[in-house]
């Protein structure tokens, strides 16, 4: 399950064991994630190397079920997961990430 806490300067992304801040008055990225009971290095980077925010759809092998996760693109080619969730919710998490940073809608 995802919570999303948002004022005017910062967007606070948590989904299962990672949180994404989004800070505009410091111009940066923080993603957090844990791997078990530790937390791992926090990757910075500045929402400038943002380009794209998305949904991105795949198919489970075992299941044939539809996975759909909220994804960050930096510039670098870098590719982040930040959730898992129903399409609809996906899209809605999506929507309020982009017009955070300043994206146009999809």
């Amino acid at each position: 399950m995802k919570q999303i806490e948002e004022n005017p300067g910062k967007l606070v992304l948590k989904a299962g064991s990672t949180t994404l801040t989004l800070d505009k008055d410091y111009g940066k990225a923080t993603l957090q994630k844990k791997l078990l009971l530790w937390n791992r290095k926090p990757v910075e980077f500045a929402l400038d190397d943002i380009d794209d925010i998305a949904v991105k759809s795949e198919v489970d092998g075992a299941s044939g079920a539809t996975i759909h996760h909220s994804v960050v693109h930096r510039r670098t080619g870098e590719v982040t997961v930040l959730t898992t969730e129903e399409a609809k919710d996906a899209a809605e998490t999506v929507t309020r990430l982009r017009g955070f940073v300043g994206l146009q809608p999809t």
